[in-house]
């Protein structure tokens, strides 16, 4: 659970709002007229929550780069009928 603040009182006590959410791994949440306006969250936090919005197609397009063209035998392109190969692109 998140500690709450008003935000008049979060302006005169900032310095030691930091210092609990970075030395005592709180969470403070800076509130107006009672609703929630911000999160003051450790650079920790922040990074696993940015970890949690990477879209899943970042993910996939990873893990497909590391995926490694293998050639076909000579023997299968013939059973299979194929009269092209793709060899990629030329070495500069």
């Amino acid at each position: 659970m998140a500690y709450e603040i008003p935000v008049t009182q979060a302006r005169a006590e900032l310095a030691e709002l930091i210092n609990r959410v970075v030395y005592g791994g709180e969470r403070v949440v800076v509130t107006r007229h009672g609703k929630p306006l911000v999160a003051l969250v450790s650079a920790a936090d922040l990074e696993r929550l940015d970890a949690l919005d990477a879209p899943d197609d970042e993910r996939v397009i990873s893990a497909v780069s590391r995926v490694h063209e293998a050639a076909s035998a000579p023997r299968e392109r013939g059973r299979f009928g194929i009269a092209a190969e793709h060899r990629g692109p030329e070495p500069r």
